[in-house]
């Protein structure tokens, strides 16, 4: 059998950007993404600690060391600059290899720094 269990966690991030006319997804430093194990156009779920909101998108890599954490065309209507945001993705393994897993989580701290 084939589980979904938790790959990466960024803990309380900052948005620090909203753009509604991008194409989409949430914008974030490659340097976050490297930290919790996330690929480019990989499948994400983004938490907002504000307003309770939780949307389905995709990670673009924003440049390394610049704290960037943006969200782009309908998920900017999500979140304010400011907001807290949790950042989750998930992988399908087996029950043997879930139950020793452990995901990645990363806790940054201050302009979105690791």
């Amino acid at each position: 059998m084939w589980v979904c269990v938790l790959k990466s966690k960024i803990h309380r991030a900052r948005i620090t950007q909203v753009d509604l006319d991008y194409v989409g997804s949430l914008t974030l430093d490659r340097d976050l993404m490297e930290a919790a194990g996330l690929l480019p156009f990989e499948k994400i779920h983004v938490l907002n600690v504000n307003t309770g909101s939780r949307i389905e998108t995709y990670v673009i890599e924003g440049e390394p060391g610049s704290g960037v954490v943006g969200l782009n065309g309908p998920a900017a209507r999500t979140g304010l600059v400011g907001d807290i945001i949790i950042i989750l993705s998930y992988a399908w393994m087996t029950e043997e290899e879930a139950r020793t897993y452990q995901p990645r989580v990363i806790f940054p701290k201050e302009g979105n720094r690791l």
